[in-house]
């Protein structure tokens, strides 16, 4: 039996955790990013370095997909990925996108907007050589968002990674996969409110500094 709309739109959650006003935040959004960062993880939640990473392409058709963060910089937020994928390619075609971080056990997001770029190849070496050998192995391995003839292609794609590299443990990180550092010109941090009432701060570049205001729920 298929779900009656009726029963999804009765599904609802109040929300009354906490509150957010604009005496609460910093001046700056990546520290206060940091800071509830901070206080994600300290309250258990589940991949609190997830987020939604949206691009959008030439045509102007976006596309999302989840990735994580794997740095919190002074001038943005930092991932990695194989620079031949579709968000790759998306981003080269159009370096503005946008993030979000959800963390519902704090019943919290934080929605990023900003541009992209390629993070100094020292930056990518560096957090490739830290990643478990599989995860390296992997990379070179997977053709990301190509085409498979099935998953036994790709099961002999990495048999033939781990042949190469049996009697080494340096494993080179690949020209086609790398870091991006997220560079914010605009943050909001949203904390769920009882009756959809909720605290929305924005912080929006404005040169060197921030404006920060409160926008409707």
């Amino acid at each position: 039996m298929s779900i009656q709309h009726k029963e999804i739109a009765a599904i609802r959650q109040d929300y009354a955790l906490s509150s957010l006003s604009e005496s609460d935040v910093l001046g700056n959004p990546i520290e206060q990013f940091e800071k509830w960062f901070n206080e994600a993880r300290h309250s258990e939640v589940i991949e609190v370095n997830a987020l939604v990473l949206s691009t959008v392409n030439s045509d102007l058709k976006p596309s999302s997909r989840v990735v994580l963060l794997k740095d919190i910089k002074a001038n943005g937020f930092s991932f990695f990925t194989n620079y031949e994928s579709r968000k790759g390619q998306e981003m080269d075609e159009n370096p503005s996108v946008s993030a979000l971080f959800f963390w519902p056990e704090l019943q919290r997001q934080v929605r990023i907007e900003g541009q992209v770029e390629r993070l100094p190849a020292a930056d990518s070496d560096e957090y490739f050589e830290s990643r478990p050998r599989g995860s390296r192995i992997g990379a070179i391995a997977s053709p990301q968002s190509h085409d498979l003839t099935d998953r036994a292609e790709l099961e002999n794609r990495v048999k033939a990674i781990e042949e190469k590299y049996a009697d080494s443990d340096q494993i080179p990180r690949p020209a086609n996969w790398g870091g991006y550092l997220l560079k914010p010109s605009r943050v909001e941090f949203w904390q769920g409110r009882s009756s959809r009432l909720h605290d929305r701060i924005v912080y929006t570049a404005n040169g060197e500094k921030w404006t920060v205001k409160r926008i409707a729920p």
